[in-house]
């Protein structure tokens, strides 16, 4: 990955994460209302079937962009959000993973769909057209960038992109962002705080 594209997502993230720098120097979790707009988005889920904001209304969501071929990064936070969706017991029914992908190119929505069914049953994937993914991405300050294919096969590639699970009330008003390195108690604790 060229230097210059590392350093721009590197520098989006701590934007990102200073945003909010309060008085909560102890955690990754930073509140985030007044900061980060709503959540608002029209992507396309599994079946074919076109998913708004809307469809959330009610729930508490943890949101996060990654993509499903990636190697490391993804897996990980998305284990740990599977984890603080055990440790909220009964409470979990009023949570939503949405998984939006960064590579709407391979990323199909039975693909990513597939992809965080191994991870909660509750999850939903979501991407779309280049236009709408980068139009999301844009909305939350995501950066991400497409890397050339290695060798001969165009579907052999990587996607660099910031990191961090947004957090939104029942209302779908952006409340929290915390690193993808947070404890699950620490994001358990943050979901918590917002499920009515």
């Amino acid at each position: 990955m060229r230097a210059s594209i590392r350093y721009l997502i590197a520098a989006v993230c701590a934007c990102m994460l200073a945003i909010p720098a309060m008085a909560q120097q102890a955690t990754t979790v930073h509140a985030v209302k007044g900061f980060l707009p709503d959540l608002r988005f029209t992507l396309q889920a599994a079946g074919g079937e076109t998913v708004t904001e809307k469809a959330f209304k009610g729930k508490t969501v943890m949101l996060f962009f990654g993509y499903a071929s990636c190697p490391d990064v993804c897996p990980t936070t998305m284990a740990q959000l599977s984890q603080v969706m055990l440790k909220l017991g009964d409470d979990a029914s009023k949570v939503r993973i949405l998984f939006i992908s960064v590579d709407p190119h391979r990323d199909t929505p039975e693909i990513l769909q597939a992809y965080v069914d191994a991870f909660d049953k509750n999850a939903i994937g979501l991407t779309g057209s280049e236009k709408q993914v980068a139009a999301v991405a844009r909305r939350y300050r995501v950066a991400y960038q497409i890397e050339k294919p290695s060798g001969t096969d165009k579907n052999n590639y990587e996607v660099a992109h910031s990191r961090g699970v947004y957090m939104f009330d029942e209302q779908g008003h952006a409340r929290l962002l915390a690193a993808d390195t947070e404890s699950v108690e620490a994001l358990t604790a943050g979901v918590k705080s917002l499920i009515p």
